[in-house]
């Protein structure tokens, strides 16, 4: 398997971790676009979020409570944060292994590329 994110699971590629269990990594993103910008992992390789299936379920809720452990241990929990997961090419999805982006660290601007109508 040629996916970025299953190399850093395995060792093969660096990565610097805030957080991790069996089931999920959480780890500083290369490229950030806020002062706190992780990414939570499932350790499971799941190409996005249309690929979750039934048995991944509680998964899911793994990552979305590594999600509240991370905020909190980097500081952004109380003053709070984004938690964004893009699906697919009009998602901006780039990297195909499920992922969440946790952003936090001052005030986000508005989410860009809704309109009004659908807010």
């Amino acid at each position: 398997m040629d996916c970025i994110f299953c190399k850093i699971v395995n060792g093969d590629l660096p990565s610097t971790k805030v957080l991790e269990n069996d089931k999920v990594l959480v780890f500083q993103n290369i490229n950030p676009e806020a002062p706190v910008h992780v990414l939570i992992i499932p350790k499971k390789h799941i190409a996005s979020m249309n690929d979750v299936q039934e048995e991944d379920l509680a998964l899911i809720g793994e990552m979305h409570r590594a999600a509240q452990e991370a905020a909190a241990q980097l500081g952004i929990a109380e003053s709070g944060y984004r938690l964004i997961n893009n699906c697919g090419p009009n998602g901006e999805q780039t990297v195909f292994h499920l992922h969440y982006h946790l952003m936090g660290g001052k005030r986000l601007g508005a989410l860009t590329g809704i309109s009004p109508s659908h807010t």
